[in-house]
C-alpha cells in the first residue's frame, strides 16, 4: 500500500470549516487504498499573533521560548482535524514534530532537519490509522523543541516523504499551482503543468511564495517528486515538480517580483578586506543569507549584496549593526525591488540570450543592476517599478516568445 504525505498550509486549515474540508480530502485518500500522512500549518494568522504576543511581553523574545510559543500553533491544528477525521468514521492520530521522530539542529527559531526517525509514524500506518503531523517543528539534539523557519511545515512533509519512501508529497495551499506570473500581478499567466526543481527553487528564492527554497532544496536533495495544489480543488492536477522534470522545449519558466528587500553595496577598497567576508560569516552562522551577489575583488565595482527582509531575522537590527561597523564604507537601502526572469534559456539558448540583451538596453533607464545565473536574470529596479516590469517581461518572454 503506497504512503502518500499531504501538507496543509494554514489559510487551508484557518478555521473549523476548512478544517472538515481537509478531513474530507483526506478520508477520500485513505479509502482510495493508500496510507496517509498529513503535515500541517498552525491556523491562518495563529503564529503572527503568537509573535505579536510575546512581543508585547518583551521586544526580544529569547529564541528557546518563542520556540516554545510557536509551536502550540501547529499543535492546536493537529488536534482538531484529528478529530475531525474521527468523526467521519476513521482512526486518526496527532504527533508533535518530536513524537514524529523530526531531529533537527540547535538553532532556535530557525532550525534545520538533521535526521527523521519516523518508527512511531511507521507503526501507526500499520494500524490502519491516518497520522496527522504538526509541521514547522522538531526536537534538538538537545531535547529542545525548536522550529523551522520560513517553509518550515512544507520540508516537515518533504522529509518526512523521504524517510518514509512515500509515492508523493502533495502540498495544498490557496493558490492552484505554480504560475507563469503572479496572477493578482499578471492577470493572464498561465499555469505550469510540471518544471523542476532547479526552476523552482530559483522561482522561490526569487520571490514566489507558492514553496518555500529550503523544503525545495531538501526535495532535490532526497529525490520527492511535490504536487503543488489547491486546497479548494484537491482533486485538480496542479503542478508537479521534479527533480528531473525530462526534456523540454520551453525556453522561460516564470518571471517574480520582490518590492522588499536589503540592498547591501560595499565599497571596492573594503571589498578587498578579509572584514566583510567575516562580517557575512557570522551572520550565515545566524542564518542570514544573501539570495544575490556580486563580488569583485580587483577594480573599482566592489560587492553588492541582496537579502530578503522576511528570511533575515531581525532585519532593522542586522541593518544596524553593518552600518555601525562598515560606517562610509557601505551603502544600503531599502527602496530597491527586484525583478527576475527563469528559464533554461537564459544559459542554453543564443536567440533568447540576444533577445534578454535587447530588452535590458531597452529598458535601461529602469534598470539599477543586473545580475546574471544559470537559469536566471534579475533586474535591480525602484520598487515602484516592480509590477510593471513584471508585466513586460511577461508579454515578452512568456506571451510572445515561447518554444
Amino acid at each position: 500500500m503506497s504512503i502518500i504525505v499531504q501538507k496543509y498550509g494554514g489559510s487551508s486549515v484557518a478555521d473549523s470549516a476548512r478544517i472538515h474540508k481537509v478531513a474530507a480530502h483526506v478520508v477520500r485518500t485513505k479509502e482510495a487504498g493508500h496510507q496517509v500522512v498529513v503535515v500541517v500549518s498552525a491556523m491562518g494568522g495563529t503564529t503572527d499573533e503568537l509573535i505579536a504576543l510575546a512581543r508585547e511581553v518583551t521586544p526580544e523574545p529569547s529564541g528557546r521560548e518563542l520556540d516554545m510559543l510557536l509551536s502550540v500553533g501547529e499543535r492546536i491544528t493537529m488536534a482538531l482535524l484529528s478529530m475531525a477525521i474521527h468523526a467521519r468514521g476513521h482512526e486518526a492520530i496527532s504527533f508533535t514534530g518530536s513524537q514524529s521522530g523530526i531531529i533537527t539542529s540547535d538553532s532556535h527559531t530557525n532550525a534545520r532537519i538533521v535526521e527523521v526517525r519516523p518508527f512511531r509514524i511507521q507503526d501507526e500506518l500499520e494500524r490502519g490509522r491516518i497520522v496527522i503531523v504538526a509541521g514547522y517543528q522538531g526536537t534538538s539534539y538537545k531535547k529542545e523543541v525548536t522550529t523551522l523557519g520560513r517553509g518550515g511545515s512544507d520540508t516537515t512533509a518533504i522529509a518526512l516523504a523521504a524517510a518514509l519512501g512515500a509515492e508523493a508529497a502533495e502540498i495544498y495551499s490557496d493558490v492552484d499551482g505554480v504560475y507563469t506570473a503572479d496572477p493578482r500581478v499578471v492577470p493572464d499567466a498561465r499555469l505550469l503543468d510540471e518544471l523542476s526543481s532547479d526552476e523552482m527553487m530559483t522561482l522561490s528564492k526569487a520571490g514566489a511564495r507558492v514553496l518555500a527554497a529550503e523544503a525545495l532544496d531538501y526535495a532535490k536533495r532526497h529525490g520527492v517528486a511535490l504536487y503543488a495544489k489547491a486546497s479548494h480543488a484537491p482533486e485538480a492536477k496542479g503542478t508537479v515538480i521534479r527533480v528531473d522534470q525530462g526534456k523540454s522545449d520551453r525556453r522561460f519558466t516564470g518571471v517574480t517580483g520582490r518590492k522588499k528587500i536589503i540592498y547591501v553595496q560595499f565599497s571596492a577598497g573594503i571589498s578587498k578586506e578579509a572584514s566583510i567576508f567575516e562580517c557575512l560569516n557570522a551572520l550565515g552562522e545566524e542564518g542570514v543569507l544573501p539570495y544575490r551577489s556580486h563580488v569583485v575583488l580587483e577594480g573599482t565595482e566592489g560587492a553588492t549584496f541582496l537579502f530578503a527582509p522576511e528570511q533575515t531575522p531581525r532585519a532593522d537590527v542586522f541593518v544596524a549593526q553593518v552600518q555601525e561597523r562598515f560606517g562610509d564604507a557601505v551603502t544600503i537601502r531599502r527602496d530597491i525591488g527586484t525583478v527576475t526572469l527563469v528559464g533554461t534559456g537564459i544559459a542554453e539558448d543564443p536567440d533568447a540570450h540576444r533577445r534578454i540583451t535587447a530588452f535590458l538596453n531597452e529598458h535601461r533607464h529602469l534598470i539599477h543592476q543586473v545580475f546574471f545565473a544559470p537559469l536566471s536574470v534579475t533586474m535591480l529596479v525602484a520598487h515602484t517599478d516592480v509590477d510593471h516590469l513584471v508585466r513586460d517581461v511577461h508579454e515578452i518572454f512568456l506571451d510572445r516568445f515561447q518554444g
